[in-house]
């Protein structure tokens, strides 16, 4: 297979089950877009050529041989770098962790995707530790946004958008802390999920913030989207958070459509602190669906102030002996956070969580009365490469700690999320969140779908030859 991009992950599984593509060709052709291109976009860190070609050939063979095989089968997929891959240092964007010796097996998603059929072809950029929003990084070199270079990509998770928006992989695994996999999908036009805290195992992944992080897929169609998803859920005794609850395959129920289901836009603290495109994303996706009320998430301010300061404190003692023993081995810019961190008084990390508990359940009595929640994903679009500081409202802001502004109330509770690109006009994509409450990705899901097969919400790839 060659064109100009990789198809989508579910178009892929087709024509291998049908025996008109091999997997070994969908591989060869998917190494060669990556060495094509990517040295533009700068999406991968690690490339598997040979792990790649082997898993293809062992599919390839089972088919020969009239093996039943897992949905998808001979699909290439990436994830973020602090994913537990066999053979590597698991660098979690960092010149530190480089130094660790190679992981002696996959992490747990990286299992669970290849048991359904798909092939690793390698490991993606990502901000320091994944305390970043932007995509760059000193020691690896930024992610640049496929739709425009000189922009950001978002991050944390900005080579898992960024490989996506390019056309290398139908298929990449990022971490959301505070809107990692959000903030990329909005910025690269793609979609994401963040699932339910605890519904996606993270064990075999370096952590950031224990009481915050998920893992989740990311895809260019909710039903690329939708068979990862499935393919990625499960109890692990391996991740202490993980559920217990057996896996509840969306999937199935994506084309059902939204009758009946009650969808509502959060107005308050989500409906300021943006540029107007961010709100005109939200209003646009609203017509489409129909929302029959506004509803505002209580104190949703001080829930994302909770998050930053939860994220400093936990973050800076997970790495309080690298930056004791190699503080010149960190970007500044994440070292300094870190160190600022580490200064948190006790009981206002105590207080935050107190805060938390409240927020949760006053949050969760809002779907009583609803199914889903409709909010920006992010308050603008990508900014420039090295920009610092944008406006919003009037006030000059620094870019780094105000991107995840919509982000950071939703995951701070764990509720699922997904991510879909808007495009307005032939500017830079923008995001919307799709909110469910907990354990109802599938709802999240179902608008997404209905998004996208009324053409509100599409991830094209971006040209780039």
């Amino acid at each position: 297979m060659s064109g100009p991009a990789i198809p989508d992950a579910t178009t892929i599984a087709a024509a291998i089950a049908e025996r008109r593509s091999s997997a070994r060709e969908i591989v060869v052709a998917t190494l060669d877009q990556i060495a094509r291109i990517d040295g533009r976009v700068g999406s991968f860190t690690d490339v598997l050529p040979e792990r790649a070609l082997a898993r293809a050939d062992a599919i390839d063979a089972a088919i020969g041989r009239g093996e039943a095989m897992g949905p998808l089968a001979g699909v290439p997929f990436a994830v973020k770098n602090l994913i537990d891959v066999a053979g590597l240092p698991t660098r979690a964007g960092s010149k530190i962790n480089r130094d660790r010796p190679p992981a002696t097996r996959d992490g747990t998603v990286v299992r669970r995707l290849e048991a359904a059929g798909a092939i690793l072809v390698g490991a993606l950029n990502m901000g320091e530790y994944a305390y970043d929003f932007t995509g760059e990084n000193v020691h690896d070199g930024d992610a640049h946004n496929p739709h425009a270079l000189d922009h950001m990509t978002g991050g944390s998770s900005g080579g898992s958008g960024a490989a996506l928006a390019a056309g290398l992989v139908p298929l990449t695994l990022g971490s959301d802390t505070n809107g990692s996999i959000r903030v990329p999908a909005a910025f690269c036009g793609c979609f994401g999920m963040k699932p339910t805290y605890g519904r996606i195992s993270r064990a075999g992944s370096f952590p950031f913030v224990g009481s915050l992080d998920h893992l989740g897929p990311m895809a260019r169609s909710v039903a690329d989207l939708a068979l990862a998803y499935d393919a990625l859920q499960g109890p692990d005794p391996e991740d202490p958070v993980a559920t217990t609850r057996p896996p509840e395959p969306a999937a199935p129920g994506l084309e059902a459509g939204i009758g009946g289901l009650r969808i509502a836009v959060a107005g308050g603290y989500f409906a300021r602190g943006g540029d107007p495109e961010a709100f005109a994303a939200v209003a646009h996706v609203a017509q489409a669906l129909g929302p029959s009320r506004t509803v505002e998430l209580p104190e949703a301010h001080r829930a994302r102030a909770a998050a930053y300061l939860i994220t400093a404190a936990e973050g800076a003692t997970l790495h309080l002996d690298r930056l004791r023993t190699r503080p010149q081995d960190f970007d500044p810019a994440v070292r300094d956070r870190l160190i600022a961190g580490a200064m948190i008084p006790a009981p206002f990390v105590e207080r935050a969580q107190r805060f938390r508990r409240w927020y949760r359940d006053a949050v969760l009595t809002l779907f009583d009365g609803i199914d889903v929640i409709l909010a920006p994903a992010t308050p603008c679009r990508a900014p420039k490469g090295g920009q610092t500081h944008f406006v919003i409202d009037g006030v000059t802001l620094p870019v780094r700690a105000n991107i995840g502004l919509f982000t950071q109330p939703i995951s701070f509770i764990g509720l699922p999320v997904v991510a879909v690109p808007v495009r307005l006009d032939a500017g830079l994509p923008l995001g919307v969140q799709v909110i469910a409450a907990p354990w109802r990705e599938d709802l999240a899901l179902r608008v997404a779908r209905q998004l996208e097969r009324d053409g509100i919400c599409t991830a094209p790839v971006a040209e780039l030859g």
